[in-house]
């Protein structure tokens, strides 16, 4: 919670299906962008020149397989030394 400050300042939604919401994002010109450590692609190599929209899976578990479905694209953080990074530290470095 002490990390959520900046939900006051930005816009958000909440969504019931997230595979139909990936689908409409995909609609609206965004390249879906999957984040997971093991993927053969890196962030900054599946970035493009488009609109991307990241995804990123829960703490453990990752992403759910049809959530990756409805991506365009997966691909991984650009790290050495370390297996993987947890979402939260993995959103502020895909996000920098």
């Amino acid at each position: 919670r002490s990390a959520s400050g900046a939900l006051e300042a930005l816009p958000w939604v909440r969504v019931v299906n997230l595979a139909r919401a990936l689908g409409e994002i995909g609609d609206a010109g965004f390249w879906r962008i999957a984040l997971d450590g093991d993927a053969p692609t890196t962030l900054d190599a599946a970035l493009g020149s488009s609109q991307p929209a990241l995804v990123l899976g829960s703490e453990g578990e990752g992403l759910r397989p049809l959530t990756i479905e409805n991506c365009d694209q997966v691909a991984r953080l650009p790290i050495t030394g370390m297996e993987s990074l947890n979402v939260l530290n993995a959103a502020a470095v895909a996000l920098y």
